[in-house]
């Protein structure tokens, strides 16, 4: 007889997804991209500081940033308390991505590291 025991932690805090970043090489590749995953699915394009957004699900990135191939980004309602938690199950931060408001509360920040070729980045809903 074999007795398995799993131990599951459970989390205080939840997570949407906010987008997928999509690297690329240069700004005509970043255009043609979010102008493709529009027409693809129909989405209304953006124009963002950095990058294209083809609605607002990707993020096409004019030159490779964090992760291989780019980003997911995740929003929380309490990222001081989603940063605690994920320390506390052994996840450590990048804190020279970290972004502060103006007030100096946490606004957005990525975790150390590649997941599946992609960095996360969680930021407060």
């Amino acid at each position: 007889m074999y007795i398995c025991i799993i131990e599951v932690m459970i989390m205080e805090n939840n997570f949407e997804l906010e987008h997928i970043g999509i690297n690329t090489t240069n700004a005509e590749e970043e255009t043609g991209l979010a102008k493709l995953l529009c027409n693809m699915f129909h989405l209304e394009p953006r124009h963002g500081n950095k990058s294209e957004f083809a609605g607002p699900y990707f993020e096409c990135m004019k030159s490779p940033y964090l992760g291989t191939n780019g980003h997911i980004a995740m929003r929380t309602k309490d990222l001081d308390g989603s940063v605690e938690e994920l320390k506390e199950k052994g996840f450590s931060f990048n804190m020279d991505t970290a972004a502060y408001t103006d007030d100096g509360k946490l606004k957005n920040i990525y975790l150390e590291g590649e997941y599946g070729g992609f960095a996360i980045h969680i930021m407060q809903k």
